[in-house]
């Protein structure tokens, strides 16, 4: 089974949903990224919706973010 790429509506819905959990959460895009151990203009690229992160690199971020996932992935 092939899957196919992310869309851009979800993409962008991801990168919303992560920037609004952060902001409610008073953090900075560096305390994330920081706590979820990625380098902080990776994670600001990730937050803009320019990249697919890996399955491991939303892991640590939704533990970072202390947040289910179902929080932040638009499906």
């Amino acid at each position: 089974m092939r899957m196919s790429p992310i869309n851009d509506a979800n993409k962008k819905l991801f990168a919303e949903n992560l920037r609004k959990i952060r902001e409610q959460k008073g953090m900075t895009q560096d305390q994330v990224a920081k706590a979820a151990g990625i380098n902080t203009n990776y994670y600001a690229v990730i937050e803009r919706g320019e990249v697919n992160p890996t399955y491991e690199k939303i892991e640590r971020i939704v533990k970072a973010l202390e947040v289910k996932s179902s929080d932040i992935l638009p499906f």
